[in-house]
């Protein structure tokens, strides 16, 4: 019997964690074939359907997210079409909610995998491939003739052991620039908005485990790994001894977590002043500013001690920092959201992420919503339409400033303009702003580098005098000249006031590698962005750009008199 597992990832860098955990955990039973296909929802239908065709398989199990399932079902009926005799399966959290009605709708769909996937699809698959009946599987929602039936639900794995390592046997792609690995599943808090807090608990991978499969991704040099855990640090000691271990045996791989930071302690700071710049990154869910709000969806944390420990970790390691926040929790106004936003400003996180909340079914967010009378999107996401204290205007605006963020903020490319900004007015009230500017633009969405420069500068020309604009053009210019030679096509502000420094002798600069390309550019500005603070003063500057192939392009601020 040939078996397909098989997801839709939103972007080709992705990989499916799983789906390689359901092979290994199934990989003894004889008699069955197996095949893995990962595609994305940007390829054409006609071509998806064309692979899924190929493989021929007798049962197929798709893995079904927010992001993939609208997709995924229409894959699915027209997959059934042409192959009537497959047996259609799908499992993930988007379809372990409300899965009766979906079958009703769907006749397409032969089963639903409902929650923790591994030893229901295993008994699954046993009974498919004996011709049993599926009467006594936990954890199945499945067609009888006419009928939908609905099994009683399964609990979790007691010992997440039991699966064997997907990495050891070469089930998992390694060669992606992403990998996702596990140490724990659950959360021990119960947030309302998370589909995590269902399982107010948390089951770990023995020590062991954890050392083999994270020394193999390691040995392996996978480029990044990311960790799934949904409170990496629940645990301040095991959280240690994995990071002693990773700083211990790491070759070239980098390592995301998502951590609380209230939860850090005095040891776990020590240690991570030790890591190395670009090896650690920490995603930390700040989520609202507002204990109020916080409080509402039963979020459980010491907003003061997580702000705290961030400029901790600022200060003291090298950490890379991303903060999210998520717009449209209960009682946040939008000068409450700019509070929260501007919070997380004032921590210099290196990246703010802030998204719209997504009303999921299974949360305890589906109730609170229907007491305050949310509006929300029916379809995946359900991405929050309007709120009592958000109109969909607001909403409107928290999302362009969300995207903003993303190419001001987040890409490091504005540095010393937006510290210029940030001495005019609060930058939560300057991305406000921008966000209202651009959406009179027709947005700032697929702009080249030189345009998105050139828009930044119309909108600071829109809200500064006369004196300060010169002050930011001149920001600007040192910003420009930061990514990447200015010659070609450089924006208007930057030709219209150029200050390039005076012909003289190149700087004396070591001999190219091989296949590598070295240029030289200088200019005057009105003050030196190196220092902290900046030292005013006319300033000569000597930008050095080294390419090669392969390698991305590296700029460095030379000399400076």
């Amino acid at each position: 019997m040939k078996i397909l597992l098989a997801t839709l990832h939103a972007k080709y860098v992705h990989s499916s964690l799983a789906l390689p955990y359901l092979a290994s955990f199934c990989a003894d039973l004889e008699g069955l074939e197996f095949e893995t296909v990962e595609l994305t929802v940007n390829e054409q239908q006609d071509q998806l359907l064309a692979r899924l065709y190929a493989s021929r398989a007798d049962v197929v199990l798709f893995s079904c997210y927010i992001w993939n399932t609208e997709l995924t079902l229409k894959l699915a009926s027209d997959l059934k079409k042409v192959e009537p005799g497959t047996f259609v399966v799908l499992g993930g959290p988007e379809v372990s909610f409300g899965s009766f009605e979906m079958m009703v709708q769907l006749p397409a769909i032969d089963c639903i995998v409902r929650g923790e996937g591994e030893a229901t699809c295993r008994e699954l698959l046993l009974a498919l491939r004996d011709g049993t009946p599926l009467d006594d599987i936990a954890g199945v929602t499945f067609r009888e003739g006419d009928d939908v039936i609905a099994n009683p639900d399964r609990g979790p794995l007691p010992a997440l052991d039991v699966i064997p390592s997907p990495f050891s046997s070469d089930l998992a792609d390694l060669d992606k620039p992403l990998v996702y690995y596990e140490t724990s599943r659950g959360c021990p808090f119960s947030c309302a908005f998370c589909l995590s807090s269902i399982e107010n608990r948390v089951r770990s991978f023995s020590m062991e485990r954890i050392r083999q499969d994270l020394g193999l991704l390691m040995e392996r040099g996978v480029r990044t790994v990311k960790l799934v855990d949904r409170t990496f640090n629940y645990d301040a000691a095991r959280a240690n001894e994995i990071w002693r271990f990773i700083l211990d045996n790491n070759r070239t791989s980098k390592f995301h977590f998502e951590i609380a930071a209230d939860l850090l302690t005095e040891d776990n700071l020590a240690l991570l002043a030790e890591v190395p710049p670009d090896l650690f990154r920490f995603e930390i869910g700040v989520q609202s500013g507002a204990e109020e709000t916080l409080a509402k969806v039963e979020r459980k944390s010491s907003l003061h001690r997580l702000f705290e420990n961030v400029r901790r970790l600022k200060a003291e390691t090298a950490v890379t920092i991303h903060l999210d926040l998520v717009a449209g929790l209960p009682a946040e106004t939008m000068e409450g959201f700019l509070n929260s936003l501007q919070s997380l400003f004032e921590l210099r996180p290196d990246h703010i992420q802030v998204e719209p909340l997504k009303v999921m079914k299974g949360t305890a967010m589906r109730g609170l919503a229907r007491k305050h009378r949310y509006a929300y999107s029916d379809a995946a996401p359900y991405k929050v339409l309007h709120t009592p204290w958000l109109t969909f205007l607001e909403i409107r605006k928290i999302e362009g400033v969300s995207r903003l963020l993303e190419l001001v903020y987040n890409s490091g490319r504005f540095p010393a303009s937006l510290e210029v900004l940030a001495a005019s007015a609060p930058l939560s009230e300057v991305f406000a702003a921008a966000a209202d500017f651009f959406e009179g633009e027709g947005g700032v969405q697929n702009l080249s580098l030189t345009a998105l420069f050139e828009a930044i500068w119309r909108f600071a020309c829109s809200r500064m005098p006369a004196e300060g604009q010169e002050e930011f053009r001149d920001a600007l210019s040192y910003d420009f000249c930061l990514t990447g030679y200015p010659g070609g096509n450089t924006p208007a502000f930057f030709d219209s006031t150029a200050k390039t420094a005076p012909k003289g002798p190149a700087a004396e600069l070591p001999a190219p590698r091989a296949g590598e390309r070295i240029r030289q550019y200088r200019r005057q500005f009105a003050r030196d962005y190196r220092t902290t603070p900046w030292a005013e003063g006319e300033t000569e500057i000597t930008f050095v750009y080294r390419s090669a192939p392969g390698e991305g392009l590296r700029v460095d601020v030379l000399s400076v008199r």
